[in-house]
């Protein structure tokens, strides 16, 4: 049989039915997407305008300000506006366009995440060859693979929905489109796709925050001997970037790596890796990276004597 789908409309519950919460929503999301696109504005444009672009950490940096972005711009718009009104509306087809392309950015964020560890563990545990191993051709290789993996992850999760029949009803209990709370409007058996989702998204997850734990576990086992100075620079990076991974993937692994159910609590948790791990990224890598802070007061600095000029 084809699939049977009568429902070009979906209405989204979002984080409340109290007014006066959705007000005070809409105003600290603001405040947030604001704090996002400053945030990581500032980090690209200062990379890309100074020699950071040219060392493998802050060229994997730029990228990942690049898809917090797009990843939280899936999202972020579209829940201010129905913070705002009565009727929280979604075709069909912007659905879909959402779910691919939130799971096409986060993907992509998931898979940067692995790089700058790699990164920083050829640069402190092998760094005679570091230059060589982490040569521009192959941070290019590394990211064309990790947007190919993000599209194949996104288009995976997708092909899984799309063909879905949905027949009523079509509330989803959700700011926004995911696997999880569609799978629970079909009318068709979903377990064995709730298990790909798993397969997918849960084990993407689970082995990707299983490896980057690892990668830095093992960077700070090996600079035990470093010295004081050397230590601490290595420390500063790791507890960075150890930071910006598990605000990202501590919920993100609540939600996808159990079966395909779903709580009210899924919309706090998913609040972490759609806003607020995109808002932490540029403070958590500006604030403790002196190489960063330089960068930012060259280029605005100077941009600022030339408007005064």
């Amino acid at each position: 049989m084809g699939k049977r789908n009568t429902i070009t409309v979906f209405i989204l519950l979002g984080l409340s039915h109290n007014k006066n919460i959705e007000i005070l929503s809409f105003v600290l999301v603001l405040v947030c997407y604001i704090a996002i696109w400053m945030g990581n504005v500032l980090i690209m444009v200062s990379i890309t305008c100074t020699q950071l672009i040219n060392q493998p950490m802050y060229f994997f940096l730029n990228y990942l300000s690049l898809s917090n972005l797009c990843y939280t711009s899936a999202v972020t718009p579209k829940l201010m506006t129905d913070l705002l009104v009565e009727e929280k509306t979604i075709s069909y087809n912007n659905c879909m366009a959402q779910l691919f392309t939130t799971h096409l950015f986060g993907g992509m964020e998931i898979f940067i995440l692995m790089g700058m560890s790699y990164d920083r563990f050829m640069a402190i545990c092998k760094p005679l060859h570091y230059a060589a191993i982490m040569s521009r051709q192959r941070c290019n290789t590394i990211i064309l693979a990790y947007w190919t993996g993000g599209f194949v992850h996104s288009a995976s999760q997708f092909l899984l929905t799309i063909f879905l029949p949905f027949c009523g009803p079509n509330e989803i209990d959700h700011y926004f489109c995911d696997v999880y709370p569609l799978l629970k409007l079909t009318c068709s058996n979903t377990h064995i796709i709730g298990l790909f989702v798993i397969a997918n998204s849960g084990l993407i997850t689970l082995v990707t925050f299983g490896d980057l734990m690892f990668s830095y576990f093992f960077i700070l086992y090996t600079i035990r001997g470093y010295s004081m100075q050397s230590r601490s620079k290595a420390l500063s990076t790791c507890s960075s970037h150890i930071t910006a991974v598990v605000l990202f993937f501590a919920p993100a692994l609540f939600i996808y790596i159990r079966p395909a159910t779903t709580f009210p609590k899924d919309k706090v948790f998913a609040l972490f890796y759609t806003i607020i791990a995109p808002m932490y990224n540029p403070l958590i890598y500006t604030l403790r990276n002196t190489e960063m802070k330089d960068a930012l007061r060259k280029v605005w600095c100077h941009q600022t004597l030339l408007e005064r000029k």
